[in-house]
């Protein structure tokens, strides 16, 4: 069903500035004390130690690199268990961090379920802000960190809670599905939460005739799509997903015709009308994985290509790379320096998480 309509900041002459929320508050470091810098040298012990995890990513990172970079992951993985920390990564995130030091990977729902698993005192994001504000809002309790509280995204900066506000006034009843890329205050204001491997299912699960679904103009154009549910978008996008283009997708398929082809939803329609798989991060893994492509271009952010070639080397991959980078502000130095001064915690203010909480739970319980 084609979208019923597409609203933006421009569409409200009411529409109140400034009160985007574009990042987690830091809160200063607490009172546990910072620890010393270990020594990150490359000797004989660090490469005996690390040679199991390079052989996770020897197809993805040259062997001259590795003595710069595994001195810090032995650092961190001991400080994790000094600080009870663990470590959660999206699948963005380059294979160092992915494959070498992260307890925990994923796409934002993994990642969001995993959250309330875990066990550990501190949790270390490895991902952008609302990934953070996500694992704080379902661990109130917990220590959250995020190595760079710059760690933005696009998507989350493209709507207010007011937005939500003003879009509920135009459409008095209709139900609010909010794309998980989104800030607390905007969670704090619908009814429940979606991401990119469970949209249809959510917006289903409303039983209602039309819905808001925010911020993704191209996922809620894909939703709209499988589902006859009318779909009211917002017209936020993704900086990454938005750059690749139809045109592209049909000179590689030029190039070798047996080549596959497979695309995340927040893409433009002409380019999820060439791929031959549309999925989240986690469903275009698993499709590599059953399907096993001698060629595959793979239409999201580069570095999932990277992991998942670390994983499946036989696989070669094709790809017009669109690097994010908000996630590419996640490195193992400021990973290092997180778990040492336990700087960069994710705060939210507790009434307004109350709120939200309560959108993402209803995400994480949703029946299959």
């Amino acid at each position: 069903m084609p979208i019923a309509g597409i609203y933006g900041p421009d569409d409200f002459a009411n529409r109140p500035q400034g009160d985007v929320t574009a990042f987690p508050r830091a809160a200063p470091a607490r009172t546990r004390p910072a620890l010393p810098t270990p020594a990150l040298a490359w000797t004989p012990e660090v490469a005996r130690a690390t040679a199991p995890l390079y052989e996770r990513v020897k197809h993805v990172i040259p062997p001259i690199e590795w003595p710069l970079m595994a001195p810090t992951i032995q650092a961190i993985n001991e400080l994790k268990r000094a600080r009870g920390a663990v470590i959660l990564a999206h699948n963005y995130q380059s294979p160092e961090i992915f494959h070498c030091v992260a307890d925990i990977g994923g796409d934002s729902l993994q990642l969001a379920v995993e959250a309330t698993k875990v066990k550990a005192g501190i949790i270390v994001q490895c991902g952008v802000h609302f990934m953070a504000e996500t694992s704080k809002l379902l661990n109130p309790d917990k220590t959250v960190l995020i190595p760079d509280s710059r760690a933005g995204c696009s998507l989350a900066a493209s709507i207010t809670g007011a937005d939500v506000r003003l879009l509920r006034e135009k459409f008095p009843g209709v139900p609010v599905v909010a794309y998980v890329n989104t800030s607390a205050e905007v969670k704090a204001e619908v009814d429940i939460c979606c991401t990119s491997s469970n949209a249809v299912q959510v917006v289903e699960s409303l039983g209602a005739a039309s819905v808001i679904f925010l911020p993704d103009r191209y996922l809620a154009t894909y939703v709209a799509s499988k589902t006859d549910v009318k779909i009211i978008a917002w017209k936020g996008a993704c900086e990454v997903h938005e750059r690749f283009t139809g045109q592209e997708l049909r000179e590689f398929r030029e190039a070798d015709p047996s080549v596959q082809i497979i695309a995340h939803p927040e893409c433009p329609p002409d380019v999820l009308a060439e791929a031959d798989f549309t999925g989240s991060t986690a469903h275009m893994i698993n499709w590599v994985r059953d399907k096993r492509p001698r060629r595959l271009v793979m239409i999201t952010e580069c570095s999932m290509a990277d992991n998942v070639r670390a994983e499946l080397p036989d696989v070669e991959m094709l790809r017009p790379c669109n690097l994010c980078p908000h996630m590419k502000r996640i490195t193992l130095a400021n990973i290092l320096e997180s778990l040492l001064t336990l700087r960069e915690e994710v705060t939210i203010d507790p009434a307004l998480a109350v709120r939200a909480r309560r959108s993402v739970e209803r995400m994480i319980t949703l029946k299959n």
